[in-house]
């Protein structure tokens, strides 16, 4: 990888954790109370759990896609997307989700980085048009909606900063 990156890939990798018009991921999980990552407002359905979770797995299986050669798509929706359970069994399943995440998200800023990866070109696993823009463009406006169902859950639940 060259020392400067191209305008896109800049832009890009800046997306994939934008705080610049809205909350970021880190504001929308952070210093939520145990015993409200399972609560669920009036009108909401999801907990913050189940969007937490949701979010990890689903970027989880997006960077599987693009980074895996192997890639075989097994999971099912919604089952495998989202969890059953409304809260976390433990503090730790709750810090694990939000770590999976971070984790998962550096390495997609990773493939983003790496010139060596035409970001137009199709994903060797996929079917149809789906390049490896498109995934990341999908993981971006994916995590943006879910943490913007987070904050408005929060401020419903009377738990937003």
């Amino acid at each position: 990888m060259t020392d400067t990156l191209d305008p896109l890939r800049t832009q890009l990798v800046r997306a994939l954790d934008w705080e610049e018009a809205h909350a970021g991921f880190d504001k929308a999980v952070g210093g939520l109370s145990p015993d409200k990552r399972g609560a669920r407002a009036e009108g909401f359905d999801h907990s913050a759990w189940q969007l937490l979770e949701h979010m990890r797995l689903a970027q989880q299986d997006l960077l599987d896609f693009c980074a895996n050669a192997q890639y075989s798509h097994t999971m099912t929706w919604p089952d495998d997307y989202w969890p059953a359970s409304p809260a976390p069994s433990t503090a730790e399943d709750w810090e694990a989700s939000i770590a999976g995440f971070h984790s998962d998200r550096e390495q997609l800023r990773e493939l983003v980085k790496d010139d060596g990866i035409d970001l137009f070109s199709l994903v060797p696993t996929g079917t149809g048009q789906q390049t490896y823009l498109r995934t990341i463009m999908l993981v971006i406006d994916h995590n943006a909606y879910h943490v913007g169902q987070l904050v408005a859950l929060r401020r419903a639940l009377g738990v937003w900063p």
